[in-house]
């Protein structure tokens, strides 16, 4: 009873990174509050799934195993969540701002009406003040994400209706495992209790998931270029650069917007969140969306034309000078020295 709940997303049998970086902080937030974290596992096949999230301290596995569960459909998983959150009342429940996360989510809280706020950057456990009716609420989630194009960082609350929910995207929390040894109590549910005959009315006859054509989550060199690369003929340069540094290449939303480089490059609160060794940011004037998705870099090193770029203010190197100037010279460098 009100405790944390993560909704883990399910490819196969096998637990997505984005759900198990949600463990790792949903302990966190559980530890905070004095309460337990619970996991929801819903698939099919899912014989061995406890012992993927029980090491990241989760204290009680929900594993729905079912024909019909995966792939995933709207209707049964849906049916789970607000069936078992009806039982278990949970006081939060994280799950991952994906394909699947953006169609459960909404339908999840709409069904309960509680709140739900969409890709989250940070979630922290704090007191609200309704100066207004004279209330304190204790122990409330703040759910924090950027706002109004990115202007400004907005906090929150959700004071009256449970659960708290909210989403996060892949690699904005860190995956740490608790105890590789940690006990929990692993719960089989009988499906057919949660869900209705009726919702497995739409079966999916054939399935295609493209891979990723490139490792930017998982690089640790990344390259990034922003609007002021010009043209996608001066990403091409970046490109080069990178090859030299055995690195991947990314992209500002201004960027992408522009057409210089893939959407599936795109790094930021609408891309993708990274968190390499070093990161090198070309042409990048550095709003706060960006920022959000590879503020953790190890180094960051920001080539740009202008010394007030908001970037460079948590860069650690600042090369002032245009990305036609200071890049070619950057190229030439290294590779005299990986000779």
């Amino acid at each position: 009873m009100n405790n944390v709940f993560v909704y883990c997303e399910m490819e196969g049998n096998h637990v997505a990174d984005v759900s198990l970086e949600l463990l790792t902080k949903g302990r966190k937030l559980a530890t905070e509050l004095g309460c337990q974290l619970e996991a929801i596992c819903a698939g099919c096949g899912l014989a061995d799934v406890e012992k993927q999230v029980l090491p990241f301290g989760v204290d009680r596995v929900h594993v729905f195993d079912a024909p019909g569960l995966f792939p995933y459909t709207s209707l049964p998983h849906t049916s789970i969540l607000v069936n078992l959150f009806k039982q278990e009342k949970p006081q939060i429940c994280l799950m991952g701002a994906t394909v699947i996360g953006r169609d459960l989510g909404p339908r999840v809280s709409s069904a309960l009406t509680s709140g739900l706020t969409a890709d989250c950057t940070q979630l922290e456990i704090g007191d609200h003040e309704d100066k207004k009716n004279g209330v304190t609420y204790k122990n409330l989630l703040y759910q924090i994400r950027p706002a109004f194009g990115g202007n400004i960082v907005a906090t929150i609350v959700n004071p009256e209706h449970r659960p708290q929910m909210a989403t996060v995207r892949e690699g904005v929390m860190k995956k740490e495992i608790l105890d590789e040894n940690y006990q929990g109590e692993v719960i089989r549910h009988d499906v057919a209790k949660f869900v209705p005959e009726t919702d497995y009315v739409v079966k999916v006859i054939d399935r295609h998931v493209e891979k990723a054509k490139h490792n930017l989550k998982g690089a640790p060199i990344v390259v990034a270029g922003g609007y002021g690369m010009g043209s996608k003929e001066g990403f091409d340069m970046l490109f080069e650069l990178a090859k030299e540094l055995h690195a991947e290449v990314g992209g500002s939303r201004a960027a992408v917007d522009a057409g210089f480089c893939d959407h599936d490059r795109q790094i930021g609160q609408t891309g993708v969140t990274v968190h390499p060794k070093l990161y090198i940011a070309c042409g990048i004037s550095g709003q706060i969306q960006h920022i959000a998705g590879m503020q953790d870099a190890g180094i960051i090193i920001s080539v740009n034309s202008d010394p007030n770029a908001p970037i460079n203010s948590i860069a650690d190197y600042v090369i002032n000078g245009t990305v036609e100037e200071v890049i070619p010279k950057m190229i030439k460098y290294y590779k005299k020295n990986s000779k």
